[in-house]
């Protein structure tokens, strides 16, 4: 099977694969926005990453943004977040925590983040085909995740043309086997 292409040849999705992750910690600053306010909580990452940077702190990876909730039409729960290599104190209104260990759903996006809506659909869809469960529970109509991310491997400051941006999404699933 090849990745998803567009029409005009080129591969903004990669197939979607299951990765074993382990605990991860993070410092975030959260909020709980309506998806037509995601930029004032996408707008506080280079803070973040600022303070991470100024502490002396050495990352772990790429920023991200976890959603804790997800209410399309109503407001969700999302942390602008950043792994790091060790845990720091808590300070003002930088939270941290860890990432969950476990089994995720894996799919990398090429293009523009408007396009990620499609792609959490398309993993979404291929979770259900492949008969894999979220590590999720809907209540009242929102989702609340166990862990969702989406996080964004290219630096904006080095790729500014957001066609070219690589976007990772890691949805955790249900366990697949205990202890696995």
């Amino acid at each position: 099977m090849n990745d998803k292409e567009d029409m005009d040849g080129s591969k903004p999705m990669s197939l979607p694969k299951i990765v074993r992750r382990g605990e991860q910690p993070y410092v975030a600053i959260g909020k709980s926005v309506r998806m037509d306010e995601f930029p004032t909580i996408a707008d506080r990452l280079p803070e973040l990453i600022g303070w991470v940077l100024g502490q002396g702190l050495e990352l772990a990876g790429a920023p991200f943004f976890r959603y804790r909730t997800v209410d399309m039409d109503g407001e969700s729960e999302v942390e602008a977040g950043v792994p790091l290599v060790s845990a720091p104190e808590p300070e003002g209104e930088i939270r941290v925590g860890v990432l969950p260990a476990g089994h995720y759903a894996t799919v990398t996006h090429l293009g523009h983040p408007e396009g990620l809506l499609e792609v959490a659909r398309g993993l979404r869809e291929w979770a259900e085909h492949e008969g894999l469960e979220w590590d999720m529970t809907v209540v009242d109509g929102v989702e609340h995740w166990g862990c969702r991310l989406e996080s964004y491997k290219t630096n904006p400051q080095v790729e500014p043309d957001p066609a070219h941006w690589e976007t990772e999404l890691a949805f955790r699933l249900a366990d697949l086997a205990p202890g696995s």
